[in-house]
């Protein structure tokens, strides 16, 4: 009796925490991916942001299922969301193609990453309605992340006009579905 009502706890504890754990798997993977910046291995770094968008899909869907959804997980998200989708792909844009621009290449991945900040808070403070507003946040890490494959073909100022292009979506006002 006693090992099985040990058991049953700890299967309703990793349910219980089984969508933040996918949260976290989404933050390691960001962190990964910054250090794999930091030493210019910049295959391996888009590879772990598009795992950390895998990560991040479920997350979300693993909650809802389980009916674990909670102001905490939801702020653990957005906190993990800005390292993986804000920070890790600005850097990696940075590192690639916007640090030759110097001052302005700067600028551009500031202003990215402070548009990504903003757009995850008004996601915080907004009641669930079955839509965005504004383009999510793993959207656009993911578009800017993609570009990079062909930054060898793209022209630099370009992604200095996609990097503009995606944070001003990202703090706009047009209404999205959720998928």
């Amino acid at each position: 009796m006693f090992l099985l009502d040990y058991l049953d706890h700890t299967l309703k504890k990793l349910k219980a925490h089984s969508a933040n754990c996918l949260t976290l798997i989404n933050l390691s993977l960001g962190t990964f991916a910054l250090i794999s910046i930091f030493h210019h291995e910049f295959r391996l770094s888009l590879f772990l942001i598009f795992l950390a968008a895998f990560a991040d899909r479920f997350d979300g869907m693993v909650a809802r299922k389980f009916g674990i959804e909670s102001e905490f997980g939801k702020q653990l998200d957005s906190m993990c969301d800005i390292i993986s989708f804000g920070i890790a792909p600005a850097l990696l844009v940075y590192q690639g193609v916007l640090h030759e621009y110097g001052t302005p290449g700067t600028l551009f991945t500031i202003f990215y990453v402070a548009c990504s900040a903003m757009r995850l808070a008004r996601f915080n403070i907004s009641e669930n309605n079955g839509y965005f507003t504004g383009l999510p946040i793993t959207a656009a890490g993911c578009l800017i992340t993609f570009s990079f494959l062909f930054h060898k073909m793209i022209p630099g100022h370009l992604f200095m006009f996609l990097v503009v292009i995606l944070s001003v979506l990202m703090i706009s006002n047009f209404k999205l579905k959720k998928v």
